[in-house]
């Protein structure tokens, strides 16, 4: 017969995941930037020692920004960081607002 696995709500312990409250931080960001008309899709990853929310201009195209969570890194250069489509690290920190302000500054467009 056949039997239905259940999936599992918590990811793995030995995995790496964004908690509730920091998707609601980088998922406010993300919609101004659909809003903006520059976003259009994202994907997340929850791997052994890393998460990452990856945001696309289109499906099919590398990454814009890695959004990346690295527990690690919590108590040397911070758990936070957003990298760049090249691999460069735009920001890093402890604290995921002011990491993701080097994002915010790209929105603010001079209105004429």
């Amino acid at each position: 017969m056949n039997s239905i696995t259940p999936i599992p709500l918590r990811p793995a312990p030995d995995r790496v995941a964004f908690h509730r409250t920091e998707l609601g931080v980088i998922l406010s960001l993300y919609g101004r930037f659909v809003a903006a008309g520059e976003w259009r899709d994202y994907g997340i990853s929850s791997l052994r020692d890393v998460a990452v929310f990856s945001v696309f201009r289109r499906t099919a195209e590398n990454p814009l920004y890695r959004i990346e969570k690295r527990p690690k890194l919590r108590a040397k250069q911070g758990q936070y960081a957003v990298i760049g489509a090249e691999g460069q690290v735009l920001k890093r920190g402890h604290d995921l607002k002011s990491v993701l302000r080097v994002l915010e500054r790209k929105l603010i467009r001079a209105v004429d």
